[in-house]
């Protein structure tokens, strides 16, 4: 399969998942960053968004509106 085959088989979305996967798979190849390190920036990242989105739910939105 080519590279244009495959781009032409998948959604945008999954286009992006496989570039980040592709990116990935050669920085912890090269030795750039570990697998444990890559782990551990997903998971701090992933935290940091559930935190993220916690405070944005506990907010009321007439704090925003202020008319």
């Amino acid at each position: 399969m080519s590279f244009q085959e495959a781009l032409e088989l998948v959604n945008r979305d999954e286009r992006f998942k496989a570039t980040v996967y592709a990116m990935n798979t050669l920085l912890i190849h090269k030795g750039i960053y570990s697998q444990e390190e890559f782990e551990g920036m997903f998971t701090e990242w992933v935290a940091k968004e559930l935190k993220k989105a916690q405070r944005e739910r506990s907010i009321p939105r007439s704090s925003f509106c202020e008319a």
